[in-house]
């Protein structure tokens, strides 16, 4: 065999040895690939049925509300009635006056009492969540706290769609009622100011007090509002941002305009 044929010989065989090389290097990025997306997948998956599983939960849950409501308008509230309509009729029979004072106050402890009931029952039976928009929503929480006249409180929107799931639309709901709460009580605030917006890609809450503001490492705090907060913004997959100075305090809430 001459020089030539073994040079050529040589290069054919390190040319497929290279091919062979660049094939297994390819095999394996093309299966890391793969097993890369296969993971995603089932982290996707994974996510909306977490996502549904909680849609499912908050659902039965207003549901249980719902039924308790019920009951207690039905049954305990009719007793009650029954009660105190009964001991109106003693008043008027009872000739003493002394019994007939004790009487008063039974009933009116029993008509207090019947009132904090129907309140309750009304509560628990409200069934906006679902009904009404986010929009509407956050709009109903800002003229309950106008009327008290303690704080002005302002609402803004240029949100292109009121298309949230139940989940997604409760857990707002539930951050901004305790935002607001917070702001009245701990703040002494004058002016509590409330945004939604929403781009290609995000549905964004912006939340913002004039208050005297606090130390943000409590949010780290058992049992917290702060820490409710963040836990309920995390468990429909937002990103959550508390700022808080002399100025006041600012929340941004971020999730997925795909909620």
């Amino acid at each position: 065999m001459g020089k030539t044929e073994y040079l050529l010989i040589t290069i054919v065989f390190n040319f497929l040895f290279l091919l062979f090389i660049v094939a297994i290097i390819s095999y394996v990025w093309q299966y890391k690939r793969k097993k890369r997306e296969h993971l995603q997948a089932i982290e996707s998956q994974n996510d909306i049925h977490q996502k549904e599983l909680l849609a499912i939960q908050l659902e039965m849950q207003q549901k249980t509300m719902q039924e308790i409501g019920r009951e207690i308008h039905d049954n305990i509230g009719q007793k009650l009635t029954l009660a105190s309509l009964y001991i109106q009729n003693l008043i008027y029979e009872n000739k003493k006056q002394e019994g007939s004072e004790s009487i008063e106050n039974i009933n009116a402890i029993i008509n207090d009492s019947l009132s904090d009931l129907r309140q309750l029952s009304k509560t628990l039976t409200d069934d906006s969540i679902a009904t009404k928009s986010l929009i509407a929503l956050l709009q109903t929480e800002c003229q309950k706290v106008n009327k008290i006249k303690k704080c002005g409180i302002t609402y803004d929107t240029e949100i292109q769609s009121n298309n949230v799931n139940y989940a997604t639309k409760t857990m707002l709901l539930r951050i901004a009622q305790e935002f607001i709460q917070n702001s009245l009580k701990h703040a002494d605030c004058k002016a509590i100011q409330i945004n939604l917006t929403q781009n290609a890609s995000f549905i964004i809450m912006e939340l913002s007090d004039d208050g005297h503001g606090f130390d943000t490492s409590i949010i780290n705090s058992n049992g917290s509002g702060l820490q409710n907060m963040k836990k309920r913004t995390e468990t429909i997959g937002g990103q959550f941002l508390l700022e808080s100075n002399t100025g006041g305090t600012s929340l941004t809430i971020k999730l997925p305009s795909t909620l």
